[in-house]
């Protein structure tokens, strides 16, 4: 695949980019270890009931956070990519559009409470989660998209460890806490992720003077908007689908459904690090994927990967079943049953950047929201239907079998269209 990436004109040598991408890829190693004691100690410390409750409440802020500022993160990014030195203008354009959409987000997010939420925890839990995601979380990937736009990789890399390694010191004080519940866990992630946004805003984001230009902003904010749009609509159908099992299995179904899917994320590691050079060089030639084999050959690279990893973490399991506890356990005996989920998932978000990085946001914003709808159906079908987690996850697989299909369909009839340039 590092063949593909050097076929630019700016002439890029396969040495070059692989040492990029072991940049990129380089805090994950770390990453997954930390994240695996944070996931450890948070899933076997609360109940399964609360951790689901906890892991939808999360799943629902991070769908905010793509409300929050109105997708002015693109544009952001962009603009460290290909024209740094208007990264404090751009950095002024965020924070205004961040301070117009809250009231918005505010909005949303109690109306989701009072669906879903109102029975199984206090509004001042639920706002704790959700504002973590919304507010801290949102900063943290502000940073560090900015710094992966300046192709300072190294530091991007070493902000994700960071970020993970306050989640594991967060998850350390809550088992260590006297009163281990949601309502504590809420707190402690809360003031936590709180020091975690601030010393990477302090420490990590480029120095510059903030200057509000909305005559530059104009021309951007159709991206911006539909890059919003778009986000919404890729985690609705990437998280919320917690939220669907929440609300048609109950908790317990969406804690083993929220472990299940946290483990499958464990997959996408590689295929995300090798779809930010993509998508980069996307930016700067967005026919450089013109050609049918060179698509064949990236995608089915993408699964071979997701599926040999999917099969390690299986393997891994049936060796060791308690290796992450019990709470763990009782999901990751279900693993086998969704092998090639985590594939046909990785390949629908490749085929989403695919469109980012040509500039067809509108596109990518419709096709998710296609993808969403359909994916909420068909598992809403799968949870009346079938009783036992092991009869409808088995069904998962030709689920997103189906939503692969779609997107694939979707996405390279629109590249038959003439893309945007930056």
């Amino acid at each position: 695949m590092s063949s593909v990436l050097s076929n630019t004109r700016y002439g890029e040598p396969v040495g070059d980019l692989l040492r990029k991408y072991f940049a990129v890829f380089s805090g994950d190693g770390i990453r997954v270890f930390i994240q695996l004691v944070y996931f450890y100690l948070v899933a076997n410390t609360l109940s399964l009931s609360e951790f689901g409750l906890f892991a939808t409440a999360s799943a629902t802020g991070i769908v905010l956070s793509r409300i929050a500022a109105i997708g002015f993160i693109s544009p952001l990014y962009r603009i460290a990519t290909v024209k740094p030195q208007l990264i404090g203008v751009y950095t002024a354009g965020y924070l205004a559009a961040l301070g117009l959409s809250l009231p918005l987000v505010v909005a949303a997010g109690a109306t989701v409470y009072l669906l879903l939420f109102d029975q199984g925890m206090s509004a001042l839990t639920f706002a704790l989660i959700a504002g973590t995601e919304i507010l801290l979380w949102r900063t943290l990937e502000v940073v560090i998209n900015v710094n992966k736009g300046l192709e300072r990789f190294g530091r991007a890399s070493l902000l994700i460890v960071f970020g993970f390694t306050m989640k594991a010191l967060a998850a350390g004080l809550l088992a260590m806490s006297a009163f281990p519940s949601l309502a504590t866990w809420a707190a402690i992630y809360f003031v936590t992720q709180g020091i975690m946004a601030m010393l990477a805003v302090a420490i990590f984001y480029p120095r510059r003077k903030l200057r509000f230009r909305p005559a530059l902003y104009r021309r951007r904010i159709g991206d911006a908007l539909a890059v919003s749009g778009s986000d919404v609509l890729f985690y609705a159908q990437s998280e919320l689908d917690k939220l669907v099992v929440l609300a048609a299995g109950g908790s317990v179904s969406a804690g083993l459904y929220a472990i299940i899917m946290r483990l499958i994320d464990l997959t996408a590691m590689p295929v995300r690090s090798f779809s930010t050079l993509l998508v980069q060089r996307l930016m700067r030639r967005p026919d450089m994927l013109g050609g049918w084999k060179a698509r064949a050959l990236v995608e089915a690279g993408i699964f071979a990967v997701s599926t040999a990893a999917m099969a390690a973490i299986v393997l891994v399991f049936t060796v060791k079943p308690d290796i992450l506890g019990s709470n763990v356990a009782s999901a990751g005996a279900l693993l086998g049953l969704v092998l090639l989920v985590p594939a046909f998932r990785n390949l629908i978000e490749y085929q989403a950047e695919l469109l980012y990085g040509r500039g067809q946001s509108l596109l990518r914003m419709f096709n998710y929201g296609v993808i969403g709808a359909l994916k909420a159906v068909l598992l809403l079908a799968l949870l009346s239907h079938f009783g036992n987690p092991e009869d409808w996850l088995i069904w998962t697989n030709a689920v997103f079998a189906t939503l692969y299909a779609i997107s694939f369909a979707l996405t390279y009839r629109a590249m038959r269209r003439p893309p945007t340039r930056v």
